[in-house]
């Protein structure tokens, strides 16, 4: 039986990790190419299905093409609303191989083979096509992964259900390569300084354009070295920083202005569910009041399968 809370921790795999994003980069830019823009880039992004990742449906050749990393099986599925389907394995690879693989399946998709070559949000990254440096694949590594990203998404399904105000969906943002849920306060927010590498300034204004509550889930990279949940406020209301929340393990990052809440202390708790939550809603919560949110307008109790939201 698998865990439900797999032990992912990030070094022993950060090179596949990195091999990994970048794959996930290639899949998501050929939705961004073919989607119409919505909100905050929301067309964009990536979905945990029951085998990995998935694009949905992208507007794209015979009528709709859906590109999916299958991290089970460990391959690359493309299928066609013409009934083609088309595939190739994940393994050691270049990024530049993988890349000219997404765009031979596309092709025989009857699909459009074209976007953006570079990766995003990542400082003085190679074009996709010019890396040309093998990568490992540590396919367990990538499973234990998979496991804990559906373990994660599952809360915040639930964490999602609580509001009646504009909510996202919850998805993986490829550029940072966390999975997202992001609550609106319903009113607009100073412009964004962006400065984000590799990522126009254009891009980040309008993501940020009203105020949020964000919260997700990152493997590690960048500035940590390991798999954790983070939640910030945009704009930061006064006092964020120092508010205690819970649970005791969920601290403050200054250089990254967001709390954090390792993953291994949600793994290793009697409820890793309940934990999660907790650190969640309290997060939330600190938002919500220094930003003076209209709370009793937004929020709304949990949602219960197969029982209406009482009015």
């Amino acid at each position: 039986m698998q865990e439900r809370w797999p032990d992912i921790p990030y070094r022993p795999w950060r090179s596949t990790c990195s091999a990994l994003h970048l794959y996930i980069q290639i899949i998501g830019k050929y939705r961004l190419a073919r989607s119409p823009w919505v909100n905050h880039s929301w067309h964009a992004t990536l979905y945990t299905d029951a085998r990995g990742f998935t694009t949905g449906l992208v507007p794209d050749g015979p009528g709709g093409i859906e590109l999916s990393l299958d991290l089970i099986n460990h391959e690359v599925v493309g299928r066609a609303t013409d009934g083609r389907i088309a595939r190739f394995s994940l393994e050691p690879m270049s990024v530049a191989f993988f890349h000219g693989r997404v765009l031979d399946l596309i092709r025989t998709l009857g699909g459009t083979p074209e976007f953006h070559g570079r990766p995003n949000e990542i400082p003085e990254a190679i074009p996709f096509a010019e890396d040309r440096m093998e990568r490992p694949y540590d396919a367990n590594a990538v499973t234990r992964f998979f496991r804990a990203c559906v373990a994660v998404t599952n809360v915040l399904q639930i964490f999602r259900t609580a509001y009646l105000g504009k909510v996202s969906p919850v998805h993986l943002f490829w550029g940072s390569f966390d999975i997202a849920v992001t609550r609106f306060s319903g009113r607009h927010a100073p412009s964004h300084p962006g400065g984000i590498p590799a990522l126009p300034d254009e891009i980040t204004r309008e993501a940020y354009s009203h105020e949020v509550s964000s919260a997700g889930f990152w493997p590690g990279g960048g500035a940590i070295d390991f798999p954790a949940f983070y939640s910030y406020a945009y704009p930061m209301p006064t006092g964020f920083a120092a508010t205690r929340i819970s649970p005791e393990a969920a601290y403050y990052d200054e250089n990254l202005g967001e709390f954090l809440l390792p993953y291994d202390a949600v793994r290793l708790a009697n409820n890793p569910e309940d934990m999660l939550m907790t650190f969640l809603e309290s997060t939330y919560r600190a938002a919500a009041e220094l930003g003076d949110w209209d709370r009793a307008a937004l929020e709304c109790k949990v949602g219960k399968p197969r029982q209406p939201r009482p009015m």
